[in-house]
């Protein structure tokens, strides 16, 4: 109890907010999260004029706390036997870009469990799944090797480089032995998860750049309006017929795409009915 009290005051800030959430006393609520310092040896909360903010100690086990919330709220779930009903909220997070591959299981996932608040985070950082920062995470690169995390290949992506139609007809078809004479979409001299940048390291100088970008959505835009070369992913060009095959995909431009879960959270129901969904995706 002492530790549902202490994550209410986290989440609304205030413990006359937390007090009304849980229908207690005010003093129950300062006395659970007093008993839960005690134990901690260590205050859980920075007392200000506007209300209570988690220390760092604080942190560390409100984020054990979500993710002990989340099951205890399934566990409920399954005891009241609500096999037809899911509530709460799904995160998930992903690489930008990738949207296109997992939209087809978001949307089976609402129509299936329309009570679900699903929300979608694309970054090219990484979400710390172990603080409750999603529940599932797409990742791009070398297999994630993090303790509890659960990890389950999704699928492969190849890449090409290409060009639209309109760009060759504007400047010329693109020779892979001439290519110093056309303009690129990418990036180069920066770190981000494509196995292709190597290539443009070694063949693309910066001023070749026409549009600097790391994020695969604003580079399939760019190369579609014909702003210049760039790579993009089999998924994509294989349903495209407005493109020119500068380079066509190897096995050298390969990425292997992870879907994520932590082990705390990877039984829950809701988490399990999204991974079903994804399963129906895999090629």
């Amino acid at each position: 109890m002492e530790m549902r009290t202490a994550l209410m005051v986290a989440r609304l800030g205030t413990v006359k907010a937390a007090a009304a959430a849980l229908g207690v006393h005010r003093a129950t609520v300062n006395r659970h999260v007093e008993t839960l310092e005690t134990a901690f040896g260590a205050p859980l909360f920075q007392r200000h004029a506007r209300g209570y903010t988690p220390t760092e100690t604080g942190q560390d086990m409100l984020d054990v706390a979500n993710r002990a919330d989340e099951m205890f709220t399934d566990l409920t779930g399954r005891s009241r036997g609500r096999a037809g009903q899911l509530s709460g909220a799904l995160v998930i997070t992903a690489l930008p870009g990738i949207t296109p591959l997992i939209t087809p299981a978001l949307t089976a996932f609402h129509r299936a469990h329309p009570e679900i608040a699903l929300e979608v985070v694309t970054s090219l950082e990484l979400a710390r799944l172990e603080h409750g920062e999603a529940h599932v995470a797409f990742r791009a690169g070398p297999k994630p090797e993090t303790p509890d995390y659960v990890v389950t290949l999704f699928r492969k992506i190849q890449f090409g480089l290409y060009a639209s139609k309109a760009y060759v007809a504007q400047a010329g078809t693109p020779h892979i032995d001439h290519l110093d004479q056309h303009r690129f979409v990418g990036t180069i001299g920066g770190p981000a998860p494509f196995p292709f940048l190597d290539w443009m390291e070694a063949n693309v100088p910066p001023s070749a750049l026409a549009l600097r970008t790391i994020d695969q959505q604003v580079v399939r835009d760019a190369v579609q309006e014909g702003i210049g070369l760039g790579f993009l992913p089999d998924y994509y060009t294989q349903t495209r017929t407005d493109l020119f095959t500068v380079i066509p995909p190897k096995e050298e431009w390969t990425s292997s795409l992870w879907t994520v879960t932590h082990v705390d959270l990877h039984r829950t129901r809701k988490v399990q009915e999204f991974l079903k969904q994804i399963k129906t995706l895999q090629p």
